[in-house]
């Protein structure tokens, strides 16, 4: 019967995501019932080891049970996991201090909670959708004996018909003891506020750290980059191409013996080659689909968060993010099929369930393995069974038909090869060259500017996901966007045309993969960042936090592989489209 009730749960829930709707109105009337939800605990510099709050052995109110708040799916992916604490609290209604409920100690609990408050155990709350953190208890540094908080005080500020703010003081430290019963009470204070409700979020910001003069400074920093990055690029490659323009013009001018006899070399030379499928086109079309709707989501995602605050309500963002990449299938579909029948491909369908399946097969395999390790500790995290039947069942039933229209369009749009010229039928041999022009050595140097722009950001994301902040500053995130595409798109043009002047041809992997080696320097930051910035420990944490670090510098570096690839695609066939080939 439970999980019945949580199946029509999740399928509302996915019905909200499409239609984003919310069952609370946030207004009151006098008196009338406020539920406190009770949601998680865990230590404190462990924010994603999250248990049920009733894992540990708390007990709730007397009052009797209210309907579970409906989840969104990006809530049920988050662990967040409500329940009715019990305790009566009415709008605008004082009640003084009352005890709720008593704890019946014996050993086993009395040995969870010394665990809980050894390891610094806080809990979370929400009230009217506000979150209210609280500490279990306390361990004096001076002493062995252990200490649990049982006083709660509420002190809630209204505005009108609406609650606007929760503080929640923790007081009345009592010794537990494994044989003393321990009674738990509650205080709330109603106090009217001039704080507005659409600015009731505010006091969880912290503009003295997300809008540091080191933030502002790197924005500066990395913008000027881009200005200088994009100068010398185009200095550079116009001398130097307007020079290879001449030399090119003077051969066409002598005949042919006398070009014979000549030193011929540079990147003319390989004309008939630079156009020539790449090895693995199936995996290549597929991620370069990707790439387009990973910066799709991305650009999207943002747009959203800066104009509508998505901060505000629990999982909104995660949310979002899945409806805006179910939305954008045929974004994949269009780019990757087109791109795969232009190489010549003839596995289309093939093509196509790659490219559709490529991220989510990543996602799901990296969060199932995860997931295993969640059940082992019994973590809030542990993503339920019907919660990823409901995310596969988007997968096929979304994803994979609008990948399909995308790659229809694209084939019979733009699926006909447009290249400047020929390609040989026998391909040319790719002479020696210096081991600094290497594709490899190419594609580890080329993500070497692009992280540079972006690695003071990059703090500050991982410093709200992983630590106790919200990150509200999208403002800022665009910005650093369109810094990364820009000086993505200039370095790999430029370890291109370095590439092709070595005469070698095999300019699109290395393209892709110039780009996409900024997320081997992201995820080598996450280490620094993890060992040198965080106090995270145990094995659940580690595997959460390298486990998604990575899906997250995967996603990453397959957009910037996707953008370098782009870039060097429209420059490639620009500059052989001004050269007279005979």
């Amino acid at each position: 019967m439970r999980n019945c009730i949580h199946l029509k749960t999740l399928i509302i829930a996915v019905l909200l995501t499409f239609t984003n709707g919310d069952e609370h109105d946030h207004i009151y009337q006098d008196d009338e019932q406020v539920v406190l939800w009770m949601n998680t605990v865990g230590p404190y510099y462990n924010q994603q080891e999250t248990y049920i709050y009733t894992t540990l052995p708390f007990c709730l109110g007397p009052v009797s049970s209210v309907l579970h708040h409906h989840e969104t799916i990006g809530e049920a992916l988050q662990g967040v996991e409500l329940t009715f604490s019990g305790i009566d609290i009415d709008f605008k209604k004082d009640a003084a201090k009352q005890s709720y409920c008593e704890i019946k100690m014996d050993e086993v609990k009395y040995q969870a909670f010394a665990y809980a408050i050894k390891n610094n155990y806080w809990y979370q709350m929400y009230m009217d959708d506000l979150p209210i953190w609280g500490s279990v208890g306390e361990k004096p540094k001076s002493e062995d004996e252990l200490f649990i908080y049982t006083h709660k005080n509420f002190q809630i500020g209204y505005n009108g018909n609406r609650i606007v703010e929760v503080n929640l003081t923790t007081e009345d430290k009592v010794k537990i003891d494994p044989a003393v019963d321990i009674k738990l009470h509650y205080e709330v204070k109603w106090v009217p506020s001039q704080i507005k409700f659409a600015d009731r979020f505010d006091k969880y910001l912290e503009p003295n750290f997300f809008q540091h003069r080191i933030h502002w400074f790197s924005i500066f920093n990395s913008f000027m980059m881009v200005i200088f990055l994009v100068g010398l690029v185009s200095m550079i490659l116009m001398r130097t191409l307007r020079k290879d323009y001449a030399r090119y013009s003077k051969e066409d001018d002598i005949d042919e013996m006398e070009r014979d006899l000549g030193d011929e070399y540079g990147w003319k030379q390989v004309h008939g080659d630079v156009f020539r499928p790449p090895s693995y086109p199936i995996l290549f079309s597929s991620l370069i689909g990707t790439g387009y709707q990973i910066a799709f989501v991305a650009l999207c995602t943002i747009v959203i968060a800066i104009v509508g605050e998505l901060y505000t309500e629990r999982g909104s963002l995660l949310t979002t993010a899945i409806f805006v990449f179910a939305a954008t299938g045929p974004v994949n579909g269009y780019f990757g099929g087109s791109l795969y029948s232009r190489l010549g491909g003839k596995l289309w369908i093939k093509q196509m369930v790659v490219s559709s399946f490529l991220l989510p097969a990543l996602v799901g395999g990296t969060a199932f393995t995860i997931n295993i390790i969640s059940i082992y500790y019994h973590s809030a995290r542990t993503i339920h069974i019907f919660t990823m039947l409901a995310v596969v069942c988007i997968c096929v039933f979304v994803i994979l038909p609008l990948n399909l229209v995308g790659t229809v369009l694209g084939r019979n749009l733009s699926g006909q090869p447009n290249y400047p010229c020929r390609v040989n039928a026998v391909p040319r041999p790719i002479p020696e060259k210096k081991w600094f022009m290497e594709p490899a050595i190419i594609a580890i140097i080329g993500g070497v500017l692009p992280f540079g722009s972006i690695f003071i950001e990059m703090y500050f994301i991982f410093t709200s996901f992983w630590a106790y902040k919200i990150y509200y500053v999208y403002g800022f995130m665009l910005l650093v966007f369109i810094i990364l595409i820009i000086v993505t798109i200039c370095v790999t043009i430029v370890c291109t045309y370095f590439l092709l002047n070595a005469e070698d041809y095999r300019w699109q992997w290395t393209s892709f993969l110039a780009g996409a080696s900024t997320a081997v320097y992201v995820y080598v930051y996450s280490f620094y960042y993890f060992f040198f910035k965080t106090k995270m420990y145990g094995m659940f944490q580690t595997s959460f936090y390298f486990g998604y670090m990575a899906l997250f510098s995967m996603a990453l570096g397959t957009m910037c592989g996707t953008v370098s690839y782009v870039g060097s695609s429209v420059f490639v066939k620009k500059i052989y489209s001004t050269v007279k080939i005979d």
